[in-house]
């Protein structure tokens, strides 16, 4: 591992940690810093677990990528949920203005 980039240990470790029946994943920032193949393979693996009916929980300041995986978006702000909706039915300028602190 030591010999590997950093987004080939994420890849590795990821791969290691869904390995098996995942029921439970969270994910925070997985793909922050990483290039555009490997951003892409972690987030089919989070889709995958998914698809598999396991619970997923990411946690990101990434809009694109929340909008992207999410089935439903809840923000955060100062410890508390200040705002939660159907991903589906999102509206980037009210989810980024939740996320900027603006609506609360």
């Amino acid at each position: 591992m030591q010999s590997l980039s950093g987004g080939n240990v994420q890849r590795a470790v990821l791969a290691r940690e869904l390995s098996g029946r995942v029921q439970v994943l969270i994910a925070s920032n997985p793909v922050f810093g990483l290039d555009f193949a490997a951003v892409s393979e972690i987030h089919q693996r989070i889709v995958q677990v998914r698809n598999q009916n396991g619970a997923v929980l990411l946690v990101s300041e990434d809009l694109d990528e929340l909008l992207e995986l999410s089935d439903r978006i809840v923000v955060m702000s100062e410890g508390r949920i200040v705002f939660e909706t159907n991903a589906q039915q999102a509206d980037r300028h009210t989810l980024g203005a939740h996320m900027g602190g603006g609506h609360h």
